[in-house]
């Protein structure tokens, strides 16, 4: 009987989704018994973060920044999420201001408009991001539609935002727009994994075989992209079959960014080690991020960590 897996993506189809659109297009899942659905946020214009579908159980599985497991085992009320897979082995996203507003380092982001895309940890990273370049960490925060963020910096809406360099930061340099950026990693900031896949506890026991089998096709369609860039490229324009891939040569340079980011040293895709998720959650809690709806500090148990992903569902 076929097994189906929805997974909610992060954003409209792009580079960062690109294993998953290969293993279809070559029918790998199919192969496997799996039927896999892929979901856009636009479908509701990012009203329902893809996380929460999981959480409502619309979605088996969803893409999403590694703070967004914490912020689920920190909730009161709502179950933990757990992640299974990284997308990428380094991160690959910034804090990025136009070169023409003169915002050249973090601490000049005191008194401007930052995009927001309201995630629990957000303000907080990047206030102290400001702070470790010598700045208050002072600014203000604009929550623009999500879809729509990056276009807020385009307009003058906003001074900052964060994004994705493979993608938005292509789409600026092909327009000849000259971007700074600011990766955190430069700053002191001990980021996790972003973006991995995210999936309910209870469905990690209960289709453990299922998500095996995903996530070794998901690994080969990840694996042949690296290998096979131009076929894959053209895969995944015809399977995802959207308009922000109707540019071949930019989703070719986009991939071109990307792909030096995604696979270990020996190949491997998805693996996540313990340092990288010790280091994020203890830096987090070190700052003081981890509070209450009241501004209350919430204690965490030294091996929190251990309990926001699994390598165990990887194979190979």
């Amino acid at each position: 009987m076929t097994q189906q897996i929805t997974l909610a993506l992060d954003w409209t189809p792009n580079t960062n989704h690109i294993g998953f659109y290969v293993a279809i297009g070559k029918g790998w899942y199919q192969a496997a018994g799996l039927e896999v659905v892929l979901r856009s946020p636009e479908e509701d214009n990012y009203q329902t973060t893809p996380a929460a579908k999981v959480v409502q159980g619309t979605a088996m599985l969803a893409i999403a920044p590694s703070e967004s497991a914490l912020s689920y085992y920190l909730h009161p009320t709502k179950p933990s999420l757990v992640a299974i897979a990284a997308l990428a082995q380094r991160d690959t996203s910034a804090i990025v201001t136009l070169a023409s507003s003169g915002i050249d380092r973090p601490a000049k982001l005191d008194g401007r408009r930052y995009a927001s895309y309201n995630a629990r940890f957000e303000r907080a990273i990047v206030a102290q991001m400001i702070r470790n370049d010598g700045g208050k960490g002072e600014f203000d925060e604009i929550f623009p539609p999500k879809l729509g963020i990056w276009n807020t910096l385009l307009t003058g809406n906003a001074d900052a935002t964060w994004v994705f360099l493979p993608w938005e930061g292509v789409q600026a340099r092909r327009a000849g727009i000259t971007l700074n950026a600011f990766r955190l990693d430069d700053y002191g900031i001990p980021y996790g994994y972003t973006p991995v896949l995210l999936a309910h506890p209870l469905a990690v026991r209960k289709y453990a075989d299922s998500l095996r089998a995903f996530l070794a096709a998901t690994a080969e369609g990840y694996r042949f992209a690296v290998e096979h860039p131009t076929e894959a490229v053209e895969l995944l324009i015809a399977t995802a079959n959207h308009p922000d891939l109707s540019d071949p040569a930019f989703v070719a340079e986009s991939w071109h960014e990307l792909a030096p980011a995604l696979l270990t040293d020996d190949g491997r895709w998805g693996v996540m080690k313990s340092q990288r998720w010790w280091a994020f959650v203890e830096w987090i809690e070190r700052r003081g991020m981890v509070v209450d709806r009241r501004g209350q500090p919430i204690p965490l148990a030294p091996d929190t960590y251990r309990e926001l992903f699994t390598n165990e569902l990887l194979i190979g």
